[in-house]
């Protein structure tokens, strides 16, 4: 059967940094009839739940897993590697389970496609994608911001 990774988050696992979940029905209908793998990055990464916001700065994930941008917290403090240990660990599930499509959060550090925050904390948008998006993309997984998210 066809498998799709999904933000854990969009599938109600209470994960992103803010403690919550955002599960919609918009996602529960792009991939019904599809093997879920849910998965959240950050978590994977180490990271804690709620934990403070990050974001890119200095470029997108390309260029974070290309050694010339980094993810920081609102704080200050570096959380670069989590975000790419979470990444790995995202593309060795996908890979696990067949999946060659990944439905993701928008926006996000981790799993935005398309546009991501600018790393001012200021909620300006940049083109641009998270770490596991880009990851993902230069793995051959297909990549889609999830609809009503």
């Amino acid at each position: 059967m066809d498998s799709v990774l999904v933000s854990a988050c969009l599938r109600g696992v209470p994960c992103r940094f803010d403690g919550r979940a955002k599960a919609s029905a918009e996602v529960d209908a792009a991939v019904a009839g599809r093997d879920v793998v849910s998965f959240c990055p950050e978590a994977a990464g180490g990271l804690p739940t709620p934990r403070r916001p990050a974001e890119l700065v200095g470029g997108d994930g390309h260029d974070v897993l290309d050694g010339g941008a980094r993810v920081v917290e609102d704080t200050g403090r570096d959380v670069t590697a989590a975000f790419v240990a979470g990444a790995h660990r995202a593309l060795a599930a996908a890979r696990a389970s067949g999946c060659t499509e990944a439905l993701l959060m928008p926006r996000s550090p981790s799993c935005g496609r398309g546009a991501v925050h600018d790393g001012s904390f200021g909620g300006e948008l940049v083109a641009g994608d998270g770490v596991t998006a880009a990851l993902f993309e230069r793995n051959g997984i297909r990549v889609r911001p999830a609809p009503g998210a």
